[in-house]
């Protein structure tokens, strides 16, 4: 019983943690509420376009596109979020549910029962295997410094990386 009792706080703790980060940022956007779309494409290694401008206040609908030949991720945040979520990410290859160009589902569903952070469900990213197809839809409320980025180990690192400009 103490057991449940403490599972249930740590991951109201958790969710808790990750909403407040995500709150510096902005949070998720309203489907009805669109002010603009905006294409990107994820080749291995860098996005298209690498940098974005966005009017503080707007409702952002990202489409993104896997255009290369590895998993990869679209995560919007702050310098300090992409390093924090790298950790995470690298457990998911650890853990063998990113394995090149495939996303094992199955498997990350099955593991994240024991460790929510497995899940990868979070409203500021998507992960995409090669040819899909995903959305963010973000809206922007704060004027902070962002970048959106591939956590995937080593992409960021390789410069899998974009500015976001709020004006």
């Amino acid at each position: 019983m103490i057991k449940k009792f403490l599972f249930i706080l740590f991951l109201l703790f958790t969710t808790t943690l990750n909403s407040a980060s995500l709150n510096m940022i902005g949070h998720k956007g309203n489907e009805l509420n669109i002010d603009r779309v905006i294409n990107i494409k994820m080749y291995d290694n860098y996005f298209e376009p690498n940098f974005v401008k966005i009017k503080k206040g707007e409702t952002i609908k990202f489409l993104i596109s896997n255009k290369g030949s590895l998993v990869h991720e679209y995560n919007i945040g702050t310098k300090e979020m992409h390093l924090e979520h790298q950790e995470e990410m690298q457990k998911l290859v650890d853990n063998e549910i990113i394995k090149g160009g495939e996303i094992d589902k199955l498997k990350m569903k099955i593991m994240s029962k024991k460790d929510h952070s497995l899940a990868h469900s979070h409203a500021n990213s998507v992960m995409l295997e090669p040819n899909q197809i995903g959305e963010v839809i973000w809206k922007f409320t704060k004027d902070v410094d962002l970048e959106m980025g591939c956590n995937v180990p080593g992409h960021y690192q390789s410069g899998m990386l974009g500015k976001i400009i709020i004006y």
